[in-house]
């Protein structure tokens, strides 16, 4: 079978060479223009053009892949399938409809949960305790087509979304491997998703702030979620401040600190880190990043800041204009 591989980040990566390495006929790779990065704004190229071209493969990347032109492109290289994994545009119907055995995806998250851009992300945010990954059968709608193979990947309570990121990548190699044997072979048949959905939309500024108001838990599984990006942020005297670590902790007493203890207060500076109320409970913050600087302990931080325990976190909203 002759395939053409759709994927740009580094999650796609690790199924097309898997691909590769297992023999298949990679007729062309598809992958997002050379986008602008870093401080000088130079043009870097993908994730998956890299390894394309290191693997010797040909690489096409249309600005659009909803032209005429690129739907001749793709017909001019006469794949069976289409295997998407992250690519970052919408096929349409006639690129859908083009490959006689379909167009194949790898989808990080048991569907139908979290259909969309994000599941790894919203999964640990939202503090699931499992996730997964599945192979589909692509059809018209966002996630929505049928299912090929699945397999579960447990999520720890310090798991973050990096973490998961990298075995979920594994995981969907081993799996899209084994997807074609089986359909190749005939043996595999489609099944339509069944159970209730959720969607896992793209991150926005919003979605990376602190509430201090929330429980302990929700806000570790945020600060979690977020890391390795685009990182969890609260305000400390007016200025941004990631944070990257924290655990949660067995309530604590308010009388550690004069009066009742308000969501975002510093209640005690400790060599485990800065401990801070909640709305619910106290979290441990372990590592930590002010603007302009490197990540550092919690000590480092507050060693050389001179925080005082009492002061609040994320008490203005002035530095949102600012940064958002």
């Amino acid at each position: 079978m002759r395939f053409i591989f759709m994927g740009t980040p580094d999650f796609a990566v690790t199924s097309l060479r898997a691909l590769a390495q297992a023999g298949r006929e990679i007729v062309g790779v598809f992958t997002q223009p050379d986008r602008q990065a870093g401080r000088g704004k130079r043009l870097q190229p993908s994730a998956v053009k890299t390894a394309a071209l290191e693997l010797g493969l040909p690489v096409y990347q249309p600005e659009k892949i909803k032209t005429a032109e690129s739907s001749d492109l793709l017909r001019s290289l006469h794949p069976d399938c289409l295997i998407v994994v992250a690519y970052g545009q919408i096929l349409s119907p006639e690129i859908l409809a083009l490959p006689p055995r379909g167009c194949i995806n790898v989808h990080a998250s048991l569907l139908p949960a979290y259909r969309g851009a994000a599941p790894i992300h919203w999964a640990v945010m939202h503090g699931q305790a499992m996730s997964g990954v599945t192979t589909m059968l692509m059809d018209e709608g966002l996630d929505t087509g049928d299912i090929l193979l699945q397999r579960a990947c447990p999520i720890g309570p310090q798991t973050t979304s990096g973490e998961l990121h990298d075995r979920l990548a594994e995981e969907g190699a081993q799996l899209l491997v084994e997807t074609l044997a089986q359909w190749e072979q005939g043996s595999l048949r489609s099944i339509a998703q069944q159970g209730e959905s959720s969607y896992a939309p793209r991150l926005g500024r919003e979605d990376e702030r602190l509430d201090w108001r929330q429980c302990a838990g929700d806000v570790h599984n945020r600060i979690r979620g977020l890391n390795p990006w685009p990182g969890a942020y609260t305000t400390w005297r007016n200025d941004l401040v990631k944070v990257w670590r924290s655990q949660t902790v067995a309530p604590i007493s308010f009388k550690e600190v004069p009066g009742a203890a308000q969501p975002g207060q510093i209640i005690r500076l400790s060599e485990e880190g800065l401990l801070v109320q909640t709305g619910q409970g106290q979290i441990i913050l372990r590592e930590l990043q002010p603007t302009g600087k490197r990540r550092m302990s919690a000590q480092e931080f507050w060693r050389g800041r001179r925080i005082q325990p009492g002061e609040l976190l994320g008490e203005s909203g002035a530095e949102e204009d600012r940064h958002g």
